[in-house]
């Protein structure tokens, strides 16, 4: 198993335990205009078309996050986790006009799982779960991302930053960087 394999593994794990303590699927989200379930959706429905067009690899078809988005989610994890889990992985690459070529488990890792990580404190949050996510992946993602500020702003992923204490902890200054308010939502 690859490092990118088992990533994937923890991360999408920890979004399913947040899935299954959702009481209310309709609960708004730090997301603005997003409900608890489209937290779920945007993860499950962006990232199949994102990886059949950069590599012709297309994920099955799972339950609707309109009707079972504890279903949907667990089905989209695993077919994820297949693609990374197939040795043959290690040696595909994706393209794509935005982001260029790149190995395959590169850009699920850098881009997808990343993403996972990030939506699920917006999960966790919209809900009334309370969440800790891995303090030496926040900061290293936050250094990461203070590198493409600009670049991330443009694209129109992620709102304004922010403001927290300068002695915030790592969570709290990353989803300020990606423009929620985590003050307002604890």
């Amino acid at each position: 198993m690859t490092g990118a394999a088992q990533d994937h593994r923890e991360v999408a794990g920890q979004f399913a335990e947040f899935t299954g303590g959702v009481n209310d699927w309709d609960a708004p989200s730090p997301v603005a205009g997003w409900r608890a379930r489209d937290v779920v959706g945007h993860l499950t429905q962006w990232f199949p078309a994102f990886l059949e067009s950069g590599t012709g690899i297309v994920l099955p078809t799972g339950p609707s996050v309109t009707t079972d988005p504890v279903g949907a989610w667990a089905h989209h994890a695993a077919a994820v986790q297949s693609v990374l889990d197939d040795p043959a992985t290690s040696t595909r690459t994706l393209t794509n006009p935005h982001l260029g070529t790149m190995p395959l488990e590169q850009a699920i890792a850098n881009i997808y799982t990343g993403d996972v990580f990030l939506h699920t404190w917006d999960l966790a949050r919209a809900t009334g779960q309370q969440v800790a996510l891995d303090p030496a992946r926040c900061s290293a993602m936050l250094a990461g991302m203070e590198q493409m500020d600009e670049v991330l702003r443009s694209s129109g992923q992620y709102g304004p930053k922010v403001a927290v204490p300068d002695d915030a902890d790592p969570q709290t200054r990353l989803m300020g960087f990606i423009g929620r308010d985590p003050l307002a939502w604890q």
